[in-house]
């Protein structure tokens, strides 16, 4: 398999009929993440399942080789372990590969191949889940192989069953024979979890968890000292309707609604944000805005900026202080405010109608930005000079200008957030509001802006983590989104100092709770674990309580 396939194969490989050889690497999830932190790349071993029923086969024939499988397991059927003397022979046979000293082999060139990890049914008294196996290696030269074996234990809800702390090192001593141990602790604790916006099956949703390390540990379970080193660990899915900026997120949807609707021609419109018409809103603002222009001699730009932050303060009454309306919204701002619940292709045409209507009548001479780049900006600036191109709204052309406006004032709403509160400067903000792509790169990038938003306000209002520590998530989240594409998946990792989030886990139980015992340096160590969670650690187990080993 390593010498035949380069990259990781598509399908597993049969071996001797009973086996799957599955090469995994980090484009994978790890089945044994929850344990083991070492190679990315490895091979799993584990029972095949095939189209035809077949007995194990004990003793095969060598000459049966490896070849690629036609393996179809059961619909919603997961992986199946070997029975235990099945994977020690295998394990045993890897080990006998990678062994320079057999030459009896006739092995020409030896190789150094990626970890090997078995499945086990754990039908030995052990209760054996995994053997594994790891080529230690100088160069390109096989110095040794550690010899992995995880057992379990559980579930069970009854502590007094656990071992104590004296009996584990014991057990270390007397296996590798060692005279001095050093332990080191480990513990999760969950502090946030809410399911998916929408309901999907799986490890989905939003979560917050805090991974804290110490070093020399006095007893099973104990609680992490204040020392320990604390690791904040947030993955936050956008569109809770809880959050204080749900409706920022549906203003964003309407806004993917639009760049869809130019990117295949077919727009599916999403509830509207307000509940009358986008023509209507429309009307009564230009209405107002001309008769402010001839109504009254005053200047209209500090009471029309006035008017209008008091109209979207009480549109945005569900919306925290935490993220308020900006009260600098210029024309073609204060035009996306009211067409954000336009419903319809026909909507956009008759609301921008009127706005060009009333452009070029000169009925309405509304300031914008400087630097908009929009249309309908550039219209607002013909207008100033009585003289307005003609546009024809047919085609893609309203969309565009529709979506052009609000990711004009959607850009500038997440510039105001981050730098007003000190936590990017706008150089920071440069990559994300850049108009040198094509839009539908620039809607990415405020996708991204937008779930740096939900992180920041879930991390203030739920942890209340301190200007500090959002200052510094900020230029974390920043750096990876300017590197990858928007994943509501990923796990942003902020470290912390642990009395920042003690009152959320020092009267709840961990999640994951182990103790490492270590004895030798360098490639003479050897580690014993102990750990219990309160999730089954395997995905070859089906139980679902607490589970030690």
């Amino acid at each position: 398999i390593y010498e035949e396939r380069g990259n990781v194969p598509e399908e597993p490989y049969l071996f001797e009929t009973d086996v799957e050889i599955c090469l995994i690497d980090d484009s994978c999830k790890s089945p044994i993440e929850s344990f083991w932190n070492g190679s990315n790349t490895m091979y799993v071993l584990q029972k095949a399942q095939h189209h035809e029923e077949s007995d194990p086969v004990e003793e095969s024939n060598p000459g049966d080789a490896l070849e690629a499988s036609k393996l179809v397991p059961k619909e919603g059927s997961g992986p199946v372990a070997l029975p235990i003397t099945r994977a020690r022979r295998l394990n045993s046979l890897y080990a006998m590969v990678q062994n320079p000293n057999m030459t009896h082999l006739k092995i020409r060139q030896l190789v150094v191949l990626p970890p090997l990890w078995i499945r086990c049914d754990s039908s030995d008294p052990q209760h054996t889940y995994w053997l594994g196996a790891e080529p230690l290696k100088a160069g390109h030269k096989i110095t040794g192989i550690n010899l992995y074996t995880v057992t379990c234990n559980g579930p069970t809800a009854d502590k007094t069953c656990f071992p104590n702390l004296e009996e584990l090192k014991t057990q270390h001593k007397m296996r590798h024979h060692s005279s001095t141990v050093m332990t080191k602790g480990f513990a999760r604790y969950e502090l946030f979890r809410a399911p998916s916006v929408e309901d999907t099956i799986g490890d989905s949703g939003s979560c917050v968890f805090v991974d804290m390390t110490w070093k020399t540990v006095d007893k099973i379970l104990e609680m992490p000292p204040l020392t320990s080193a604390a690791m904040l660990n947030i993955m936050l899915e956008s569109g809770d309707p809880g959050s204080s900026v749900y409706r920022v997120y549906r203003e964003l949807q309407l806004l993917l609604t639009l760049a869809e609707g130019l990117k295949t021609g077919v727009t599916e419109w999403p509830e509207r944000l307000e509940s009358e018409s986008a023509v209507k809103l429309v009307q009564e603002f230009l209405t107002d805005l001309k008769r402010k222009m001839f109504g009254s001699c005053t200047s209209g730009n500090g009471n029309e900026t006035e008017e209008v932050k008091s109209d979207t303060t009480a549109a945005e009454s569900a919306i925290k202080s935490i993220f308020s309306e900006r009260g600098d919204l210029d024309f073609a701002e204060q035009v996306w405010c009211k067409m954000r619940s336009v419903g319809s292709y026909q909507e956009v045409v008759e609301c921008l109608s009127q706005i060009i209507k009333s452009l070029a009548c000169g009925d309405i001479q509304p300031w914008i930005h400087q630097g908009s780049n929009s249309l309908l900006s550039k219209l607002v600036q013909q207008s100033y000079h009585g003289k307005m191109e003609t546009i024809s709204l047919s085609g893609i052309t309203p969309i565009q200008m529709l979506l052009e406006v609000g990711l004009d004032k959607m850009k500038k709403d997440y510039v105001s957030f981050f730098t007003g509160r000190d936590l990017a400067a706008l150089t920071d903000m440069e990559y994300f509001i850049s108009t040198s792509v094509d839009l539908q790169e620039q809607v990415h990038r405020v996708q991204k802006l937008h779930h740096m938003l939900e992180i920041m306000v879930s991390s203030t209002v739920f942890l209340s983590l301190k200007h500090e520590n959002l200052y510094l998530l900020t230029k974390i989240c920043m750096k990876y989104y300017k590197e990858n594409p928007l994943n509501e998946k990923h796990v942003f990792q902020l470290p912390i100092r642990p009395a920042l989030v003690k009152n959320f886990y020092q009267n709840d139980h961990p999640e994951i709770w182990k103790v490492d015992i270590i004895s030798g340096h360098g490639p003479k160590e050897v580690k014993t674990t102990w750990r219990v969670s309160t999730n089954p650690p395997f995905d070859h187990m089906t139980s679902n309580l607490v589970v030690s080993f």
